[in-house]
């Protein structure tokens, strides 16, 4: 049996259109997050590029998932969800093309996620901007529900950041 790779097992398109191993992101922290540019947590990007801007050159990135699982709140194609993420919020972070979190149809690394950290739904992602916490070694380590903004996730990741400085 070929041993759990966590995060870095996956791959997945970006907004660009390019194929990205999550291999790439190895050693550093990571908040996955599932996205909508017409939900009311959208404004939720601003607050994910703050924390990504703080704390990148530690190592951490944001990599964000648009998904139109949820009252059709991602309807645009990626030059439209392009605008809502770079021009509206000036986001900076890696962003992926349009994907499924749920459903037969899901992203393969959101049903490992679920799988992993499975939440008060049974496993199902409940809405846009759910997040899920995974540490520099690629293991899924925190679920936060869609309504938590991501100042308050702060302490979760400085200690994850904190812990990869001191084994360096």
């Amino acid at each position: 049996m070929e041993a759990d790779k966590g995060l870095y097992q996956f791959q997945a398109v970006s907004l660009q259109g390019e194929a990205v191993s999550m291999e790439q992101f190895a050693g550093m922290v990571v908040l996955v997050v599932n996205t909508a540019s017409k939900c009311g947590f959208t404004p939720q990007y601003a607050g994910l590029e703050e924390i990504y801007r703080r704390y990148k050159d530690r190592g951490f990135v944001v990599l964000g998932f648009p998904s139109n699982q949820f009252a059709r709140q991602e309807p645009g194609d990626a030059s439209s969800i392009e605008q809502t993420c770079y021009i509206n919020y000036g986001v900076s972070f890696p962003m992926f093309e349009k994907t499924a979190v749920n459903g037969r149809r899901a992203h393969p690394l959101f049903w490992y996620l679920k799988q992993k950290l499975p939440g008060p739904l049974g496993g199902r992602i409940p809405w846009n901007f759910t997040k899920f916490l995974i540490d520099h070694s690629g293991r899924p380590v925190k679920r936060f529900a869609p309504a938590v903004k991501p100042e308050s996730i702060l302490p979760d990741i400085e200690m994850l950041l904190n812990e990869k400085e001191q084994e360096i």
